[in-house]
């Protein structure tokens, strides 16, 4: 049985943000935690990840 963390890449996702605009992961189909929310972007841990690759402009890294 395949688990959500790990390396696993057959683990459905959706990608998630917070209030302060930080991305992760999150398996597809279940509620975020409290103070995150869907982007309306999912598909495999690998898609997910480049996405917010893609996507997420990290503050700290602008600024070194």
């Amino acid at each position: 049985m395949a688990t959500f963390l790990g390396d696993d890449d057959t683990v459905a996702c959706a990608v998630v943000v917070n209030d302060a605009g930080q991305y992760s992961i999150w398996p597809a189909g279940q509620e975020p935690p409290p103070g995150w929310h869907g982007t309306g972007f999912a598909g495999s841990r690998a898609e997910c990840l480049a996405h917010i690759d893609e996507t997420w402009t990290d503050p700290v890294a602008l600024h070194t």
